[in-house]
């Protein structure tokens, strides 16, 4: 059994901030023999079900969480130099009620409170925060910051506070690294948890996985600031603290609050969050009641749609043979309703009059699709394989690639909302990767280094999809004897 979690930690997702990769984080965490560790990403959980899968895939409990923006007044009020300041606050969740409202939160920051960051505030955090436990955060936190502001009286109202909204699941956080602020903040921390009866808990705010990794993650800092290396009044971490220590580690920094480190198990049991994975549930399309099912209905769409498309007397045995195959596969694999949904609200934006465009990807080897108006391109006349949208063999959730005009994609989607729940529609987010060269450049940047040597290394990088530094100096010599320069 470990001696201690990390409760505390930032992944890449913690964007230019966070050099945590998600893959290592498991790995780490068991090689220093502890077996849980959390993901506490800035704001977001764009990263949580990577880590929750890498976590099970090393033996490793997951515990999921968010360092949450707080609005210093509420998340509506955004006005210049009082509401771009805030604090921050860790919540993790306890079981998937917790998950339920933690992503709900974070939802709502991004929606209702984003200033400068997407900010949460104390009235949505008494309506949501069932199933979730709060720790005190970093010295951005809303109890160090007064307590180095305001002192400990003032502190102990704000602790108080989230005390008698968590009750036992709210911990005081005392953090191992050697700022001098922390140091007095761990001090007072340690005199109210006595004083109001609040655990402790020990974390490390952890944002890179080992000590070496300091330099490099000072130099991350530099890119998203956009400074360099050299500049006094860059942002640094100071201390090279804020790595994955050791439970032997955090014991020795500890070794007078062992407590603190034995309430960190005690959270990490708490946190039970499950997710289940390869059941797909979609939202009913209630069909006309002239049809006795879903099938029926997609069917009798198909089958008109066949008629307008090739005219009754140009649909081959080939095309019918098709379609039925299509149609049983479709039913067979649970997908009647993502059909009628889809070809709903395309129906929906052609009766409107918003442009849509006649379709991507495999779905465009459908003749159902065809046929209902999903698509608008023949797969019969250009021999596209259906296999390749939906095959049996290979269970996996279709993907219809559609357009629509994007000055009213919005009406669109606000159609879908109002048809099947707002909470039951959201829009997906795509992560954009600093590719080799930018990487070379950047970091050049932030080191110095002149823009004509910057570009000259960069321009050795081979002009390959998804090409690697490491990748790169394997295949270029004269790469690697210019890196050792």
């Amino acid at each position: 059994m470990s001696k201690f979690v990390h409760l505390h930690v930032h992944s890449e997702f913690s964007l230019l901030d966070g050099a945590n990769r998600i893959k290592d984080l498991p790995v780490r965490a068991k090689e220093l023999g502890m077996d849980a560790i959390a993901i506490t990403d800035h704001g977001v959980m764009f990263g949580v079900i990577d880590f929750y899968k890498a976590c099970k895939a090393n033996g490793v409990k997951p515990i999921i969480g968010c360092e949450v923006y707080v609005a210093p007044r509420t998340r509506f009020d955004k006005e210049p130099n009082i509401d771009n300041k805030y604090n921050h606050l860790i919540l993790l969740a306890k079981n998937n009620e917790g998950y339920k409202n933690l992503s709900k939160l974070v939802s709502l920051g991004f929606t209702d409170g984003y200033y400068y960051k997407p900010r949460i505030d104390k009235e949505i955090l008494e309506k949501y925060h069932e199933g979730l436990i709060c720790c005190s955060a970093c010295l951005a936190g809303e109890v160090p910051q007064t307590i180095l502001r305001e002192g400990l009286e003032k502190a102990e109202e704000a602790a108080l506070w989230y005390k008698n909204l968590f009750g036992d699941d709210y911990y005081l956080e005392i953090q191992a690294n050697s700022i001098r602020d922390q140091i007095i903040v761990n001090q007072k921390m340690i005199q109210l948890s006595r004083k109001l009866g609040i655990k402790l808990v020990a974390t490390n705010d952890a944002h890179y996985l080992t000590k070496e990794d300091y330099y490099n993650h000072e130099v991350l800092l530099c890119i998203q600031t956009g400074k360099r290396m050299t500049d006094e009044d860059r942002m640094s971490f100071e201390t090279n603290d804020f790595y994955i220590k050791s439970p032997e580690e955090m014991e020795e920094y500890f070794k007078n609050i062992p407590e603190a480190l034995e309430n960190t198990l005690e959270v990490a049991e708490k946190c039970n969050v499950e997710f289940e994975f390869g059941h797909t549930i979609l939202p009913n399309y209630d069909v006309p009641e002239d049809f006795e099912t879903h099938y029926d209905y997609l069917k009798y769409l198909c089958d008109e749609g066949l008629k307008r498309k090739y005219g009754e007397q140009g649909i081959t045995q080939e095309i019918s043979d098709r379609a039925e195959y299509e149609l049983s596969v479709i039913k067979k694999m649970g997908y009647v309703d993502y059909f009628l949904i889809v070809w709903d609200y395309i129906n929906y934006a052609r009766s409107q009059g918003i442009p849509v465009g006649p379709g991507r990807g495999s779905g465009a080897g459908s003749i159902v699709a065809y046929a209902i108006g999903i698509t608008d391109i023949d797969p019969i006349k250009y021999s596209l394989i259906f296999e390749r949208f939906l095959n049996p063999e290979r269970i996996s959730m279709p993907d219809f690639d559609v357009d629509f005009c994007y000055e009213r994609r919005q009406e669109v989607i606000d159609y879908v909302g109002r048809k099947y729940g707002h909470d039951h529609v959201s829009q997906i987010i795509t992560f954009g990767t600093m590719s080799a060269r930018m990487v070379i450049r950047d970091v050049a940047r932030a080191l110095d280094v002149s823009y004509a040597e910057a570009d000259k290394l960069a321009k050795m990088i081979p002009n390959e999809l998804h090409i690697t530094i490491k990748k790169a100096l394997e295949q270029n010599k004269e790469l690697r004897t210019n890196i050792r320069k």
